[in-house]
């Protein structure tokens, strides 16, 4: 099965109508885990139940542009897209802060739904590392990721609470990595330059944490 069509959409409409039609949209296209919630108070439980890869997100919850902050408590997995019939500057641009994949306005056309959705989806794999825990496949987000350090035959993956080990050598992770963010400092180390508190002559330091920083690669942190 197409990958695309196990992806699990939330949609957060008011309008029973408009949260029908796209769902309805959405099933003739192949699409098998869809979910609706008219309000805010079924959309919270929805995020932690259901989980939700997509949501589309309808701005003006009971005219009170309550999609906004609710898109704020969404399950960390998902990635918005909002849904608005205003074609209001201010209001986009506060809800812009949120960091939506995109948005739709009303009224909803097929073609555009699916076109945002299929951006939605790219844009959230661009920014995944995957990789398997035994049996298990792990998606981590980039903006997760603290460093790597290279052992032997292996590489840990540290983030803020966990460790993993990989059987992989440190270039082959480095080539599926955005080399905006992540830099080597030494041949055993690549490092999240977004999470990096400090630099050094010969460290750059991360939690706290000094990280070793050779010559050969110090000049990518000037």
């Amino acid at each position: 099965m197409n990958k695309l069509y196990d992806t699990k959409i939330l949609i957060v409409e008011d309008e029973i109508i408009i949260a029908d039609y796209i769902e309805e949209l959405l099933l003739e296209e192949n699409f098998k885990h869809i979910t609706i919630a008219n309000n805010k108070e079924t959309a919270l439980i929805k995020m932690t139940s259901f989980l939700p890869d997509i949501i589309l997100m309808d701005i003006n919850l009971k005219g009170e542009n309550e999609g906004i902050s609710l898109a704020k408590s969404k399950n960390n997995n998902a990635t918005v897209v909002f849904i608005t019939g205003q074609h209001d500057l201010v209001l986009m641009n506060e809800a812009l802060k949120s960091n939506p994949a995109a948005y739709l306005t009303k009224p909803i056309k097929r073609l555009d739904l699916l076109a945002t959705i299929n951006l939605a989806i790219y844009k959230k794999q661009s920014q995944i590392f995957q990789f398997k825990d035994g049996y298990d496949i792990v998606n981590l987000n980039f903006s997760d990721i603290r460093y790597f350090v290279a052992e032997g035959n292996y590489v840990n993956i540290y983030t803020l609470t966990k460790r993993f080990t990989i059987r992989q050598s440190l270039m082959a992770v480095m080539d599926k990595l955005p080399t905006d963010s992540f830099k080597q400092t030494h041949r055993s180390y690549i490092v999240n330059k977004n999470k990096i508190e400090r630099v050094t002559s010969n460290v750059v330091v991360i939690n706290g944490l000094d990280i070793p920083l050779s010559r050969t690669y110090a000049k990518q942190f000037k």
